[in-house]
């Protein structure tokens, strides 16, 4: 992040396979009602938090999609620049799976995986050093004022990167669906919804 920069990162609204268990990766389903009431809740307290934006940036997976939607209907920021880098990790062929999926098709292939670190066990799976490196990429660039819309995984990877923590404990970082994470200064703040 350039000097100065203030980041306010948010997961899209919970969606249908997050309320099933069901991992979407690069795969889409559309939010819940409770995934819409999020970002409307999200769109009213970045008002208080920031009115003004230089950027808006998201995903363009259709979940982020939904959750911009309602951001836009509440403010007058710059047009979305829709942005790869900011897609969740692809889990390749476990893309749209549960654990038992995996489990069946894939015997004992997550055997002594931890709860944070078998995302990147999927055989034809994005890796860790990829996705660490488009969330470099896309840190490096943010300026100003910057409200984004990513993901479950994604967001704790780039809040990790920010900080500089250790992979394991970056990992390991809270993903709710009714915050907001403030990156300023060194430091993530979590804001209620």
């Amino acid at each position: 992040m350039r000097p100065g920069a203030t980041i306010y990162l948010l997961r899209h609204g919970e969606t249908e396979w997050n309320a099933g268990g069901r991992f979407q990766g690069r795969l889409d389903s559309p939010l819940t009602a409770k995934g819409l009431a999020q970002a409307r809740a999200a769109a009213r307290r970045l008002a208080d938090l920031a009115p003004v934006a230089d950027a808006l940036c998201s995903s363009p997976l259709g979940r982020a999609q939904q959750t911009v939607e309602a951001i836009r209907a509440a403010h007058a920021y710059p047009a979305v620049q829709w942005d790869w880098r900011l897609a969740e990790v692809s889990l390749g062929s476990w893309d749209g799976l549960t654990h038992v999926d995996i489990d069946a098709c894939w015997p004992h292939h997550l055997d002594g995986a931890s709860r944070y670190d078998w995302y990147f066990r999927a055989p034809d799976g994005e890796s860790a050093e990829d996705a660490a490196a488009r969330v470099r990429s896309w840190l490096w660039e943010q300026e100003g004022t910057v409200v984004a819309i990513s993901h479950g995984l994604l967001s704790r990877i780039i809040r990790g990167i920010y900080l500089d923590l250790p992979w394991e404990r970056a990992l390991e970082l809270p993903v709710d669906q009714d915050c907001i994470w403030r990156l300023a200064d060194g430091e993530v703040s979590a804001l209620a919804t």
